[in-house]
């Protein structure tokens, strides 16, 4: 090769070229050459979102940012995603950064299995994330309010705070310290199992008492056990013969279910009662006999007759009695 003007400009050239590729790769610039497909999505604040910030799905980078502008009273951004890219039409787009200084970039999560995959230049849903200027503000605030409560745990603070527990202190000093030495003597009693708190700790006569009741009452129970079976076996008999009632079998369950009973009591008792209206009403033999007074006439007219027949044999004797008996006959 001969080392002419050519030579070396061809070589310059093309060392220029690679260097502008190396440097447009390294820079984002060489998306507009790679392969791919466009998205969008709308945010309300990009939060330093710049063109050629990366585009990632699970971690992995699928994309670049390719255009951010205003569109209405949001920022709309245009990604190009790269060919092969399953993004779906229920994914959602959130804006991250890595760290508190790190970059920006679109995460675009993968959506539902079954939702179909996105067209080019589809809209997808957003997620809002906090601010990191926000959440500065609010590490700032939540610092000057620890701030504040040091401050206000200073010495002198201190001092009007415990101030007057320390006087309370120095003031009823003797009180407290004869308190304190009347319950080391109670609890030194009390350890020596004296009075009636130290004997319910130390002696063992109420718990041989309390375990003496409950064996007692154990065989008592146990006692008690034939009388309760008995008890039992009543209760289920009374079951079963309420049941039986229920079931209308027996005498009892018949007159408690069976409605035969009811329709001939209620039919003989509406024959009594005509049988009494009609006797009310004079019909009948024993009507007549109730309401007319003829049968009463008649009957005090025998009653006199037969008195004074009666009064003329008391005159006779017992043969002539016999011979007008027999007289009357024939």
């Amino acid at each position: 090769m001969k080392n002419t003007l050519e030579t070396r400009l061809g070589i310059f050239f093309a060392l220029a070229l690679l260097t502008a590729v190396i440097v447009l790769e390294m820079a984002g610039g060489g998306e507009s050459f790679r392969r791919g497909f466009p998205a969008r999505a709308q945010f309300k604040n990009v939060q330093e979102l710049k063109v050629g910030d990366p585009v990632r799905m699970a971690g992995v980078e699928v994309g670049r940012v390719q255009k951010v502008a205003l569109a209405g009273d949001r920022v709309e951004v245009t990604m190009k995603l790269n060919n092969g890219t399953q993004v779906r039409t229920d994914s959602k787009a959130t804006i991250k950064f890595v760290g508190l200084l790190g970059q920006n970039f679109v995460s675009v999560d993968f959506g539902t299995s079954g939702a179909p995959l996105i067209t080019p230049n589809s809209l997808l849903e957003t997620t809002e994330q906090a601010d990191l200027n926000t959440l500065m503000v609010k590490l700032e605030n939540v610092a000057s309010g620890v701030e504040g409560l040091t401050k206000n745990f200073s010495g002198e603070n201190l001092n009007n705070l415990l101030g007057p527990f320390t006087d309370f202190l120095k003031e009823n000093s003797p009180r407290i310290s004869a308190i304190l030495a009347n319950f080391q003597v109670v609890s030194t009693q009390i350890a020596q199992g004296k009075g009636t708190v130290g004997r319910l700790i130390v002696d063992d006569s109420l718990y041989n008492s309390a375990l003496s009741t409950v064996t007692n009452l154990d065989s008592t129970t146990a006692e008690f056990k034939p009388l309760l079976e008995k008890a039992r076996v009543t209760l289920d008999q009374a079951n079963n013969v309420m049941t039986d009632v229920n079931q209308g079998k027996g005498t009892l369950g018949k007159l408690v279910k069976d409605e035969t009973l009811y329709k001939e009591t209620s039919t003989a008792m509406s024959n009594l009662r005509e049988i009494f209206e009609k006797i009310n009403k004079g019909q009948g033999t024993v009507g007549k006999l109730v309401n007319d007074e003829t049968f009463l006439k008649n009957a005090k007219m025998t009653l006199q007759k037969v008195d004074k027949a009666t009064e003329g044999l008391e005159d006779q004797g017992p043969l002539s009695v016999l011979g007008i008996a027999i007289g009357g006959l024939f």
